[in-house]
């Protein structure tokens, strides 16, 4: 183009710009505690998720810090389709309020919960490790497939914390009572810092899909009490031919098992802020039911069809517990 200004401007349409966002550098890899408050529910957290989908198989390393009273929570969980509560599937560890050992440096770190991460490139490259003699040995390396996404939309659940989303290959081994299992899969990370209360979280959903390194997409939505089988996307992204663009509004429609009240089909129909569209269908192959502080989330592994192209992820179904016991008793009681 010979002139700076574009062809959506030239033809009075509105800019489709993304927004001013920050720069993800070397310097997140560690902890922030020098940037937060006094307050108690001060938090960072760390997540990587993986998965084999011939066995049905999730996992994720999750990490929850509070500096100011220091404590660390949370471990790993593995779980497939053989069960979904937390003490029958493969394997689960979530420590509550194990003590953070002074001078902790998330970059290079082995944790109380038994954890381990190690930054082999910043922001981009980790290894992740995790030991419980007989039972489990995890060795996996993470590898970004992309810059990064920093959170710009406030109104979602995470509210005004630091947060970042990230697509990676995840390459390695883990044994499994004594089974070796070979991953290699396209899986999520992110991490988040700030203000996070114990009666913080509200209800809503965090959605993933891959289906190869350039192509995947994130949505994190709010909910609507009117529809309870339709929430609105607050934000995310739509990685397509290996460019990223936030989203621009979209929806997720589900389907829900009667007697349990877990999803059993998504529907994810969204457009990105340059005007592509998305729509993306899902069917939870497995599940775990996470009880964390004052929530649940009902994390499954999903098969997606994305215009025809197979693609894997997971959809977090968050509920406050409470909100979550009402809807089920009046299910219930229909």
């Amino acid at each position: 183009m010979t002139s700076g200004t574009s062809a959506n401007a030239r033809e009075g349409l509105p800019e489709l710009r993304e927004p001013a966002a920050p720069v993800f550098t070397a310097a997140d890899d560690g902890f922030h505690f020098d940037v937060m408050s006094d307050r108690w529910w001060e938090t960072e957290t760390s997540w990587f998720s993986f998965h084999h989908p011939e066995r049905r198989l999730g996992g994720w390393f999750y990490t929850m810090v509070r500096p100011n009273i220091g404590t660390v929570a949370g471990g790993i969980w593995i779980w497939d389709a053989t069960a979904w509560l937390p003490w029958e599937v493969p394997y689960s560890a979530n420590y509550s309020a194990l003590r953070l050992p002074p001078d902790s440096d998330l970059r290079d770190i082995i944790l109380p919960t038994g954890v381990s991460i190690r930054v082999i490139e910043p922001t981009m490259a980790y290894a992740l490790g995790f030991e419980d003699g007989d039972r489990l040995h995890v060795d996996l390396r993470f590898d970004a497939v992309m810059a990064p996404e920093p959170l710009t939309a406030v109104g979602s659940t995470f509210g005004s914390a630091h947060h970042f989303d990230q697509l990676g290959r995840v390459t390695g081994t883990l044994t499994l009572h004594g089974e070796p299992i070979e991953i290699d899969c396209i899986g999520m990370r992110d991490r988040t810092w700030g203000p996070r209360p114990e009666h913080r979280p509200r209800q809503a959903a965090y959605v993933t899909g891959a289906a190869d390194a350039a192509n995947g997409f994130l949505g994190v939505t709010n909910v609507r009490p009117e529809r309870p089988d339709s929430d609105p996307i607050a934000y995310g992204f739509l990685r397509r031919d290996g460019r990223n663009l936030s989203l621009a509004s979209g929806e997720r429609r589900v389907e829900r098992d009667l007697e349990h009240g877990w999803i059993t089909k998504i529907t994810i129909m969204a457009t990105d802020v340059g005007g592509r569209e998305l729509r993306a269908v899902g069917e939870p192959v497995s599940r775990i039911i996470v009880n964390r502080h004052t929530f649940i989330d009902i994390n499954s592994l999903v098969r997606w069809d994305v215009d025809g192209q197979t693609a894997w992820g997971e959809d977090q179904d968050m509920w406050p517990v409470h909100t979550f016991t009402a809807a089920r008793r009046s299910a219930r009681a229909k």
